[in-house]
């Protein structure tokens, strides 16, 4: 069972994850939720779609301009008490490396830290325990924030996830962190380069065997642009179809974009592999 917030989500439960980037420069939109207006206005819609989970982001993933702790504490901290209060029963996300960030989301309402880089800061998982949230365990490669990879190797590309994810987890336990809060990513993109990214998404089923709820962050990636030859705009149907794949190796947890699209996606998984009934099943019997 996942705890996270008010919810809880059963071990077959496929769980969307909305993105909602609090930056004028993301990779994907643009900045098009920088704004309040438009960014609240994506929250409802993405609920209204299936996601049970909002992630906010106040810094985007890639290399660009500086962002102080104080600023991107101010990106997102009003813009979580803001969501907590429209939405009771949504599960708050914030994508941040930084205590000092994730004590001030916390305050306002989190209810899950997205701790994409790896636990370069050690004291973001201290922070999750104080408050008793929820925690993302994610493989980065030892990168630095905000950085690329370059000529990284790995001579077993899901035996160094696996080790760093499963101690990241561990470690959070241990400082109190409820077990049953903790999710294991492995790091698309973060510290790989494209094959290190597929790899990863066809041995997927390592990391569910550990027991530990997988999340996968997928969306538009560069694996799946470099994969198929495509640019940012044109990356949907590959992400849908690397969604489908980590559905069936049974990860649990998608932050994504297009959240209407892969609901359709879990849920024709979920049915196929028995999880989920049809919403409809009149053929052959009328």
């Amino acid at each position: 069972m996942l705890r996270l917030g008010r919810r809880e989500f059963g071990t077959h439960e496929p769980v969307i994850m909305a993105i909602v980037n609090r930056t004028p420069d993301s990779f994907y939109d643009q900045g098009a939720t920088f704004r309040d207006e438009p960014a609240l206005a994506r929250v409802e819609q993405a609920v209204a779609e299936g996601a049970a989970i909002i992630d906010i982001g106040g810094v985007k993933a890639g290399p660009g301009e500086e962002v102080t702790a104080e600023e991107e504490a101010r990106r997102t901290v009003g813009f979580v008490a803001e969501v907590r209060r429209r939405f009771p029963d949504v599960v708050i996300s914030v994508d941040t490396w930084r205590h000092e960030v994730g004590t001030a989301v916390c305050e306002a309402g989190a209810d899950l830290l997205n701790d994409a880089w790896g636990g370069v800061d050690p004291r973001l998982a201290e922070v999750a325990a104080r408050y008793g949230v929820g925690l993302v365990c994610t493989h980065a490669g030892g990168a630095q924030p905000r950085t690329r990879p370059h000529r990284v190797a790995y001579d077993d590309v899901m035996a160094d996830i696996l080790k760093v994810t499963l101690g990241l987890a561990e470690r959070a336990v241990v400082l109190g962190v409820p077990r049953e809060s903790i999710l294991i990513d492995p790091g698309h993109d973060f510290g790989k380069n494209t094959r290190h990214s597929l790899e990863a998404t066809r041995r997927l089923d390592e990391m569910v065997a550990t027991g530990w709820p997988v999340l996968v962050s997928l969306s538009n990636k560069d694996f799946v642009g470099e994969t198929l030859d495509r640019p940012v705009k044109e990356r949907v149907l590959g992400t849908l179809a690397t969604t489908a794949v980590s559905a069936w190796l049974g990860a649990q947890v998608y932050r994504v974009h297009e959240v209407a699209e892969t609901r359709q996606v879990l849920d024709m998984v979920a049915s196929i592999a028995g999880h989920r009934p049809p919403a409809v099943a009149r053929r052959g019997l009328a």
